[in-house]
């Protein structure tokens, strides 16, 4: 387990890294829809048809929660062993879930999401 202080900063980490990347890919990418916001611990992303992602800080389970259009609702624990936001459920990692969806969605097989 890890204290509340390593998850406030290890989630805030993590949603600050992801919300940069997804603002450069957006900026790199000429994509009319494709729309990044992030506020108040919420991150949302709008990939046009594809629909739209919501990445939160749940504080009160220490999880990061996302509603993906493609696979639904997720919870993420941080587990020290693999330093990396792990999926109780599926056993996949929060990057690898969304690097994997997001290089359907946007016809780019080399992407690389830089969050664990």
């Amino acid at each position: 387990a890890i204290t509340t202080d390593e998850y406030h900063k290890l989630s805030d980490q993590t949603m600050d890294e992801l919300v940069t990347f997804l603002e450069d890919l957006g900026d790199a990418m000429e994509m009319e829809d494709f729309d990044v916001e992030y506020t108040q611990g919420v991150l949302t992303l709008s990939v046009g048809e594809a629909g739209t992602y919501v990445v939160n800080k749940q504080p009160p389970n220490q999880q990061i929660w996302i509603s993906s259009p493609v696979s639904g609702p997720e919870r993420f624990d941080f587990r020290k062993d693999h330093d990396a936001w792990v999926c109780r459920k599926t056993g996949g990692t929060l990057g690898r879930l969304l690097e994997q969806e997001l290089r359907d969605i946007l016809g780019m097989g080399n992407l690389s999401v830089p969050i664990k």
